[in-house]
């Protein structure tokens, strides 16, 4: 397929709002469209309820099982909201993959009068929507069952509402990149997000703080916005406790949103240059319309 080919026609595209809702839309479709109502309810329940009863079992067996400890607690909220890590970074390049090699409609989003990074933004938002479900079922199971210290009135909105965006922002950035890089894998393009989830799990603070890494690996793990992400989330829903986790404790609040802020704005620059020159590959290359081995 030629750079010609997959150009988008000369007619006005239609405004971006206007494109990301309807994406956002369409991948709410399909990530709920495999069965009634009902059971993806019921699953979207019990999956991160499971989740949580892995990291209970585990904590058990470990540490004895004090739910109400600093460490659990922030254990359990780094569990929990790395969630939305996967969803995020996977939304975009699930995406890609989806329409390219099972609708087999990617071509035609490419020749159609749409912004295509904001069409894959849109995309993901659909993930990032049942991923904010499973988070608030975590939690609440957590509140309820583990008796977790976890009060509304103490909760820190402003700041939690700050990190929230800035950290959905860096990683919506980091899965188009990721995306990116999917246009022109032929082979086994689907197990990449996976495998990047995995990798920042070790390194983001979500599980361990990174001070029992070696410090080689620490500063892999300063160099990633999800573990100051993860720390100001902490921070926010218990603030107390929040502030007890061995990590990052000499930078305040303030610094910890200025360097994400930061980061946001690096990975978005990154993320619009790499796409570009990825998009351009893929064109050259005919990848628009490949499947591989779906």
């Amino acid at each position: 397929m030629s750079s010609a080919e997959t150009t988008p026609n000369s007619e006005a595209k239609p405004g971006k709002l206007l494109t990301f809702r309807t994406s956002a839309w369409l991948g709410w479709m399909i990530e709920s469209n495999w069965t009634d109502p009902f059971i993806f309810a019921i699953y979207s329940i019990i999956r991160p309820i499971s989740t949580a009863a892995i990291l209970i079992v585990m904590y058990l067996v470990i540490r004895g099982g004090d739910f109400g400890s600093a460490d659990f607690v922030n254990l359990y909220i780094g569990n929990a909201f790395f969630i939305l890590v996967g969803a995020a970074i996977q939304g975009v390049s699930f995406g890609i993959l989806d329409d390219r090699e099972h609708y087999r409609t990617l071509k035609y989003i490419y020749i159609a009068p749409v912004r295509v990074p904001v069409y894959l933004f849109g995309r993901s938002v659909a993930s990032i929507l049942v991923a904010c479900f499973s988070v608030l079922i975590t939690l609440g199971f957590g509140i309820i069952f583990l008796k977790m210290p976890i009060a509304l009135a103490e909760v820190k909105w402003g700041l939690f509402a700050a990190a929230f965006v800035l950290g959905m922002a860096v990683m919506i950035c980091l899965g188009l990149m990721l995306g990116s890089w999917t246009l022109i894998i032929k082979n086994n393009a689907w197990s990449l997000g996976e495998s990047l989830g995995a990798g920042l799990l070790i390194f983001s603070g979500a599980v361990f703080p990174l001070s029992v890494l070696p410090v080689p690996l620490q500063w892999v793990g300063s160099a990633l916005p999800i573990s100051y992400w993860l720390t100001l989330i902490r921070r926010a829903l218990v603030p107390g406790i929040g502030r007890a986790y061995p990590m990052y404790t000499n930078l305040s609040d303030q610094q910890l949103i200025l360097i994400l802020l930061g980061f946001t704005l690096v990975y978005a620059a990154l993320a619009a240059l790499i796409y570009k020159r990825f998009d351009f590959i893929a064109r050259e290359r005919g990848n628009i319309d490949m499947v591989s081995n779906y």
